[in-house]
């Protein structure tokens, strides 16, 4: 099994009930365990700022899927609950799923670059991810916690809560 990070985002519909079934079918992949599930925290729109807040969250799995195998695994979830709306890059979506890290891999694919290349920049991965993996080693060095400590991102990230019935986050 491998360690792998997920960024999931959610501004169009229902966000908490999207968000807790795509971790619901993460969850019934027998070829992945979740392993925790940050607080949902709602941000603000980076790029295309005329759209509502986004609802994110961070999850730590468990997974026999190589890396290409869990990026199918994760549009399969993104498709199910209705996706991105691809007439607006960066717009609205019932959900988005990113995998941020697996396990020490760095790997540059057409369809996927680990480490996330954009995840040490952005407020809205590395606050939940710094939540349930704080002292992660990150691949360049440094922890998760250490990056988000010298993070420059002015976007607001607001705890609000948890996803009940999964493991990890925050209680209240």
């Amino acid at each position: 099994m491998s360690t792998a990070y997920l960024s999931l985002g959610c501004n169009a519909g229902d966000c908490r009930a999207n968000l807790a079934q795509a971790v619901g079918l993460l969850a019934d992949d027998p070829a992945t365990e979740v392993v925790a599930v940050s607080s949902v925290y709602v941000t603000e729109p980076v790029g295309m700022k005329e759209q509502p807040d986004f609802f994110n969250i961070a999850v730590e799995l468990e997974t026999e899927l190589e890396p290409l195998e869990l990026l199918a695994a994760c549009r399969s979830i993104e498709e199910a609950l209705g996706g991105r709306d691809g007439r607006v890059p960066g717009g609205p979506r019932t959900m988005d799923i990113d995998i941020i890290l697996y396990e020490q891999v760095k790997m540059m694919h057409k369809d996927l670059a680990l480490p996330h290349p954009r995840m040490a920049e952005r407020a809205f991965v590395m606050v939940p991810l710094a939540e349930i993996a704080p002292g992660r080693e990150l691949v360049g060095g440094g922890t998760v916690e250490q990056r988000l400590a010298s993070l420059d991102d002015p976007h607001r990230v607001t705890r609000d809560g948890v996803l009940e019935g999964f493991p990890g986050g925050k209680s209240g």
